[in-house]
């Protein structure tokens, strides 16, 4: 096949415009491609509101390639790469499968992998199935009764489940197709494919968990859910099984420890049996909301049907820390994302049509071991649990602290919103910020906002909301690990976003995949 870059076309086209383009900059007939195939598509605003959407595509034409090539002289045009991942397989089988404790992106494309080998991993996840999880973070979102075993944390599918379910990553991989086709079998939309920032939506995320999880079993793999892992059996510095909240011990050489960011008991454990582990940078701060028409206002000069909803990346570096923002959801809303109870933590989701009438970001301030307020390793997770306490206290309940930009610039409380409507349910609790998160975070966000208005027009707009503590945006803890993927104590497999080592669905799935290679190397 050829691939063809840089096609440029208004955001009102269709796939026979694609294809006339194509045909134009090979100097040949449309009628002579016979096949033709997106492999990326972005939209380029940088001239807004010439907002203009670019393609590459692979096109198979009827004739020589490489003689069309020649005869076009289209620098652009150029033959096809061809790049796939092959699943390892192995014949060799341990005494005991595999472990996999946690089943957000991590464990799931850990144990996906290792089903596909033939090792029938045995899955264990603290949380409920989607459909269950499901009704119980509604229920939460609907009432304030929330479940600590069965939230927006833990569960099915992980914390990545109840967001935007974006799939980009800053790393190059190239485990990243293979893993965008298996969510596009599992029921997620083709786009993702090709879109230079592609996302499923929590909606169709609920749907493509559930799949993955059937095509597990189906390879001769399990998973149990409500069963927590609450101690390693430990023989000569080496893992030799799990113990779980039942009281079963279970066999086994490998653990693949992707337990996610918010398992605070299960860290505990493991500083408590001696795996080693170690204080990493996190982040902590709120979600900003504004109007999704003034954002796409702001980012294409206008407002069109036919563009998807805008985005913003934003970074501000201060003197000793940076303001950034991260998992931006276009038309989504901010959610109630707490794990434990009497604890308030706020997170950003989106389903897949981004439809809501809001726009939200984490905006977040970098925080170091150096800053934080208690020692060791579990300090970071310390001073979350100590933020997301002092916002309930404030609050007197599951409703999230909140202020509008033009009060919290101003110090002074806020006592109701103004034209951005907030979406956080189960309800918001006007007040001021100031009160609720650390002075290191309230000074560095009072200093950005005002510089990242510079950088997006509307950005620190007085009526947009700030809704607090966004706690959870990554580990505060790297479980230490080698060359060879294992901690310390041989067989322990820490991985994902949880042992400190990703941030997001995709990484996290990275580094599932590359930890069951690991162990499938580990046997031969």
């Amino acid at each position: 096949m050829i691939r063809i870059r840089d096609i440029i076309l208004p955001p009102e086209h269709n796939a026979h415009q694609l294809g006339f383009e194509a045909a134009q900059m090979l100097h040949i007939s449309p009628s002579k491609i016979r096949q033709m195939r997106i492999v990326r598509r972005s939209v380029d605003a940088r001239k807004k509101p010439n907002v203009r959407i670019v393609y590459t595509i692979d096109v198979q034409v009827e004739g020589s390639e490489k003689k069309i090539l020649k005869q076009s002289g289209c620098k652009k045009a150029s033959p096809a790469p061809v790049s796939y991942y092959q699943v390892p397989k192995t014949d060799l089988r341990p005494e005991h499968r595999p472990v996999v404790v946690g089943f957000g992106p991590a464990g799931m494309f850990a144990a996906l992998i290792l089903a596909m080998s033939g090792l029938r991993p045995l899955v264990l996840e603290r949380g409920e199935d989607a459909l269950t999880r499901h009704e119980k973070v509604e229920k939460f979102f609907a009432t304030g009764q929330l479940d600590p075993a069965s939230n927006v944390q833990f569960g099915e599918g992980g914390a990545g489940t109840f967001s935007d379910g974006k799939l980009n990553t800053g790393v190059n991989n190239p485990r990243i197709g293979w893993i965008l086709e298996q969510f596009v079998k599992a029921g997620a939309r083709e786009e993702i494919l090709y879109d230079a920032k592609p996302h499923v939506g929590t909606d169709v995320l609920l749907e493509v968990v559930q799949n993955l999880r059937q095509r597990i079993l189906s390879l001769g793999g399990e998973v149990r859910f409500c069963t927590q892992v609450t101690g390693l059996v430990l023989e000569g510095g080496t893992v030799a099984g799990v113990r779980t909240a039942q009281g079963e011990i279970i066999p086994t050489r490998h653990v693949v420890l992707a337990i996610g960011h918010s398992a605070r008991d299960t860290f505990t454990m493991l500083e408590q049996t001696g795996i080693p582990m170690e204080p990493k940078p996190f982040s902590m701060g709120v979600r900003i909301e504004h109007k999704q028409r003034d954002i796409d206002t702001a980012q294409y000069g206008m407002v069109s049907p036919a563009l998807p909803p805008a985005d913003y990346k934003l970074a501000e570096h201060l003197d000793s820390e940076t303001v950034y923002t991260f998992c931006m959801c276009p038309g989504g809303f901010v959610v109630a994302a707490a794990s434990e109870e009497g604890r308030v933590v706020t997170n950003g989701m989106s389903y897949a049509d981004r439809d809501g009438e809001n726009a939200n970001a984490a905006l977040l301030v970098t925080l170091n071991p150096a800053d934080f307020p208690f020692p060791g390793a579990l300090g970071g997770m310390q001073w979350q649990r100590q933020v997301e306490e002092n916002a309930y206290r404030v609050s007197g309940s599951y409703r999230a602290p909140a202020q509008t930009v033009g009060d919290f610039l101003a110090g002074r409380p806020s006592t109701g919103p103004a034209s951005v409507i907030p979406t956080y349910r189960p309800g918001v609790h006007w007040c001021d910020l100031h009160q609720v998160l650390p002075e290191k975070i309230t000074r560095a966000l009072a200093e950005a906002l005002p510089r990242l208005e510079r950088n997006l027009a509307g950005f620190a707009n007085p009526e947009a909301v700030l809704t607090a503590p966004e706690t959870r945006s990554s580990s505060p803890v790297r479980i230490v690990r080698g060359e060879n993927r294992q901690s310390p104590v041989a067989g322990l497999y820490p991985t994902g976003e949880g042992a400190g080592y990703a941030g997001g669905i995709m990484s996290a799935a990275i580094d599932g995949m590359m930890t069951a290679e690991a162990i499938l190397e580990s046997l031969k």
